[in-house]
C-alpha cells in the first residue's frame, strides 16, 4: 500500500484517470485560451494548481485522493499545451528544434528541483503534508515570472530574427 492506504492498483486507476481526463481538458483550455489569450488561461492553470495544492494538503481518503487526481489531470494537460503552444509563439522557427531542445532540458530541471526542495521540507518536517505546500510558492513564482513575459513583444521579436534569417 502507498501513501494514504491507497493500494497499488488505486494508484495505478488514478495514473490512468489522469491521463485519460487530461485530454478533453487540454482542448477545453485550448478553447479558453482562444477567447481571452494564452497568457490569462495560464494564469488559470497555475491558480487551480495552487488550489488543488491546498487541497492535497488536507487529503485524507482514497475518495479525495480521486478528486484530487481528477483536478490535476483538468490542468495538467492544459498547462502543458498552452505553454508549449506559448512559448512556440515566441521563438523563431528556425531555432525551434534548439529552443525546444532548452525547453525540455529546464523542464526536467524545474522538476528536479521541485522534488529536492519537496525532499528536503518532508524530511525536516517528517511529513509529506507540509512539503505539499512548497508547490504553491511554485506555481506562484510561476505567475509571477510569467507576468513579467511581453507576449506581443516577444512574437514581433521571433518574426524579425525569422525574416532576418531569410535575408541573410
Amino acid at each position: 500500500r502507498l501513501g494514504l492506504g491507497i493500494s497499488l492498483l488505486g494508484m495505478m486507476l488514478a495514473f490512468l484517470m489522469i491521463q485519460l481526463v487530461g485530454v478533453p481538458f487540454a482542448f477545453a483550455f485550448g478553447i479558453l485560451a482562444d477567447r481571452v489569450g494564452t497568457k490569462p488561461a495560464l494564469f488559470v492553470t497555475l491558480a487551480v494548481y495552487a488550489g488543488v495544492s491546498a487541497y492535497g494538503f488536507a487529503l485524507e481518503t482514497t475518495a479525495q485522493f480521486f478528486v484530487l487526481g481528477f483536478l490535476v489531470a483538468m490542468v495538467q494537460g492544459g498547462i502543458q499545451a498552452l505553454s508549449r503552444s506559448l512559448f512556440a509563439t515566441l521563438i523563431p522557427r528556425h531555432k525551434a528544434g534548439e529552443m525546444f531542445g532548452f525547453f525540455g532540458v529546464f523542464d526536467r530541471f524545474g522538476g528536479a528541483i521541485g522534488m529536492f526542495v519537496f525532499g528536503v521540507f518532508q524530511a525536516t518536517t517528517g511529513s509529506g503534508r507540509p512539503a505539499i505546500l512548497t508547490l504553491i510558492l511554485f506555481f506562484a513564482t510561476g505567475a509571477i515570472l510569467l507576468s513579467r513575459v511581453d507576449v506581443e513583444r516577444g512574437r514581433r521579436l521571433a518574426l524579425e530574427a525569422e525574416a532576418a534569417a531569410h535575408e541573410g
